[in-house]
C-alpha cells in the first residue's frame, strides 16, 4: 500500500483516446492522484 508522502508507482494504462502513462504527466508537472479502495465495499 502506497504511504502519505511515498511515490506511486509507475505505470501506464491503456485508454481512449489516448493513453495514461505516469512518466509522461510528471515530466508536465506535478500530478494529484487518488487511489479508490477496494470496488464494491461498504462505507
Amino acid at each position: 500500500m502506497v504511504k502519505v508522502g511515498e511515490q506511486a508507482p509507475r505505470f501506464k494504462l491503456p485508454g481512449h483516446p489516448s493513453n495514461v502513462d505516469l512518466d509522461r504527466l510528471l515530466a508536465q508537472g506535478p500530478v494529484v492522484l487518488f487511489f479508490f479502495p477496494k470496488a464494491n465495499t461498504s462505507g
